[in-house]
């Protein structure tokens, strides 16, 4: 008996953080494997195992002993290593229960999947033990960081120098080929389009498409098998975990961090009627997010949505990023659909929700990298700039900002010879978003991004006025109609030289935007070459050449990657760029950037021409605040109209020189570093950016 005295003091254990939860799926003992799976409403619970190699084979079925709060177990020999299961689970049938003791479901904490035909699923028992060989995560400062967003077989399904047997694969990814391209670029983390099993929508097959994005989990542990090369899938899915680490510790031993875009808002068992694989079956009523009466409440637009105000909903993703981040020493994870993950009992959004900071917390993912998608699409779901310290977001709001300034601006300017606003938007997203992001997170809370894989291309955005979609089997209703894109003359292909150039231009206008911005930048895989999707906004159902990347490159696509090259490359030799935390005014704040702003004449931007729409030329001027760096000073000229335009360099305290790094004028990067005086005059071109490290 516990007195009044020490029961004050005794904290009851966080819901989610319950030892009930601990060692939840399948260990291994002296008494063979025991399984543990939580299923609140069930009635009986049974093992199912099959044979080796017929998969329709039963070859024992053992009841589940309940042991409490919804946790069942069976301890049985049968559970090794290799060995083919499933579970039968049975209830009562009550509103949002669909219990059905006939469907064989794939067990929630499944280290690996064999299929035994189409919706039909076996849990394979894995070890699961592989030599690191002395590998260690990279652990690169978020300052540091240059993502890289791609897909695992998108990257190297034509990629010349990776073997055959190689293309589209874990495997690939790891090849010295792909790794050298990576290195070369400058990126530091690689983060890979969802990676955990997957399923294609039954509507998608009947047209003949496939998703390709992978954005339908079906279950929260496995590596996809598709993307393991044939041999690792004839062995099985010990093979298939196998070349999954071999391909991390291969980018790890190149300096590589791997991060892994994670969709636990949602599964592939879709809306009520589609699949029962796995955890409609175990216990709909506390997996799936419903009304009274059962109806789901989807808040991600894809059928369901994982109920994480449940304790063992939040913990089994708890346990999956515990799993990738320790187990499998992934580096990071991009959070699909966000705000669904922080929803409570009440369906709305807190950033104070269990599961959001218990995943902050946990000392087992204190080194990774935490990326939220911030919104979802229910009530309250935009919650950009809302997640809290920890956390670093997407931010929708510098996209669109910058591809405002860069191109509809200018569309509307041809047409009304004006632009519709000034340049003040644009400078607060280049120095950071402060307005999104509060100084306790600073400048890195933000993802920034021009581009992802949901969208257009960078070379379709300076390309297509309209997104062109009739390939996706939905009349082009599919995508987004508002993309803020400027063809610049013509729809999509064209001959006209004069419209390429400007093309070209405004695309390192984009990339220059990107990562001479504070924040965290992410570049999309292909944009540093000018991939293009033919104006397909929305190509998660295409796995062909429309969304593989090409690596056979005309002279001009070589050229953008040398910029590419030359801005990462910029980035990291000038800390002022990527300050981690917001300057005070009047207060010396260490690993800021104390930015100053001045117009074309060199004088000190007026409050007027921030809002001015006929003003849009800025000078730039970010000096760092060393910790562990040596001082660093640059100027960014920016001019966002197509007249041609002559500034005048700015009278600074201390600087006697300007010394030329960068212009998006130049077809190819310039290693002629010019010097200016300050007063100086530098003559611009229409829309285009100039860099100097002030000296």
């Amino acid at each position: 008996m516990v007195s009044p005295d020490t029961a004050a003091l005794v904290a009851p254990a966080p819901g989610l953080l319950s030892a009930e939860f601990d060692g939840m799926g399948l260990s291994y003992g002296p008494g063979g494997g025991t399984l543990r799976v939580w299923s609140q409403a069930a009635d009986a619970m049974d093992l199912v195992v099959f044979d080796d190699t017929d998969l329709d084979w039963i070859t024992e079925q053992l009841p589940f002993a309940p042991r409490g709060n919804g946790v069942w177990s069976v301890t049985t020999p049968l559970l090794h290593p290799g060995a083919r299961y499933a579970i039968r689970v049975d209830g009562p049938h009550l509103p949002g229960n669909t219990f059905n003791r006939g469907s064989l479901l794939i067990e929630p904490y499944s280290r690996g999947l064999v299929a035994g035909g189409f919706e039909d699923w076996r849990s394979v028992a894995i070890d699961g033990q592989f030599d690191w060989g002395g590998s260690t995560k990279p652990l690169v400062p978020l300052d540091r960081t240059v993502i890289y967003e791609g897909h695992i077989k998108g990257l190297t399904k034509r990629h010349p120098g990776v073997p055959p047997a190689l293309h589209g694969t874990y495997a690939g990814l790891g090849h010295p080929a792909m790794v050298e391209h990576l290195v070369n670029l400058g990126i530091t983390s690689v983060e890979l389009l969802p990676i955990h099993a997957f399923a294609t929508e039954p509507r998608l097959l009947q047209h003949g498409l496939a998703n390709y994005w992978g954005y339908n989990t079906l279950n929260f542990f496995t590596p996809h098998a598709a993307y393991a090369t044939a041999e690792a899938r004839r062995q099985g899915p010990e093979a298939i975990l196998r070349e999954f680490k071999g391909m991390v510790k291969l980018l790890h031993e190149a300096g590589l961090e791997v991060i892994l875009d994670v969709v636990y808002n949602h599964t592939s068992e879709e809306g009520i009627g589609g699949p029962r694989s796995s955890l409609r079956g175990i216990d709909n009523r506390h997996y799936y997010r419903q009304q009274d009466d059962g109806a789901y409440i989807d808040v991600t637009g894809c059928g369901n949505s994982v109920n994480t105000s449940t304790d063992a909903a939040a913990r089994l993703v708890l346990d999956s990023l515990r799993y990738w981040a320790n187990d499998v020493q992934i580096d990071g994870f991009r959070f699909d659909l966000a705000a669904t993950l922080g929803r409570d009992s009440a369906h709305t959004f807190t950033p104070e929700h269990p599961l959001l900071q218990a995943i902050l917390n946990d000392p087992q993912l204190a080194d990774v990298k935490k990326i939220a998608e911030p919104w979802d699409v229910g009530m309250g779901g935009w919650q950009t700039g809302n997640f809290g310290s920890g956390w670093a977001e997407w931010n929708d709001r510098y996209r669109d900002r910058v591809r405002n300034f860069w191109l509809s601006d200018v569309d509307y300017a041809r047409r009304a010879s004006t632009s519709p606003v000034g340049v003040g938007g644009f400078a607060t997203r280049l120095a950071g978003s402060s307005n999104t992001f509060s100084a306790e997170r600073g400048p890195l809370a933000s993802v920034n991004f021009v581009t992802a894989h949901d969208g257009f291309t960078l070379r379709d955005l300076v390309s297509y006025d309209v997104k062109h979609n009739l390939g996706n089997g939905e009349l082009n209703r599919d995508g987004a109609d508002t993309n803020r894109s400027f063809n610049h003359g013509a729809e999509g292909p064209t001959d006209d030289e004069r419209i390429l150039a400007t093309r070209r231009k405004a695309m390192r206008n984009l990339l220059g935007t990107l990562l001479f911005s504070a924040g965290v930048p992410m570049l999309t895989a292909g944009d540093e070459f000018g991939r293009t999707q033919r104006g397909n906004n929305n190509a998660y159902c295409h796995d062909s050449a429309l969304t593989w990347l090409s690596w056979d490159h005309a002279p001009w696509q070589k050229d953008l990657q040398a910029h590419v090259q030359r801005l990462i490359a910029l980035r990291n030799e000038n800390p002022a760029l990527r300050p981690s935390r917001f300057a005070v005014l009047d207060e010396r704040t260490p690993s800021a950037s104390v930015v100053d702003w001045y117009d074309e004449r060199g004088e000190t931007m007026s409050i007027e021409q921030w809002t001015d729409p006929g003003h849009r030329t800025l000078q730039y001027v970010a000096a760092s605040t060393p910790e562990v760096e040596d001082f660093n000073r640059v100027l960014l000229m920016v001019h966002g109209t197509e007249r041609p335009m002559d500034v005048v360099l700015p009278l600074i305290p201390f600087v006697t020189r300007y010394v030329s790094l960068w212009s998006s004028e130049d077809e190819v990067p310039s290693d002629e570093h010019r010097e200016y005086a300050p007063g100086a005059i530098v003559s611009l071109g229409g829309t285009s950016m100039h860099l100097f490290r002030a000296e």
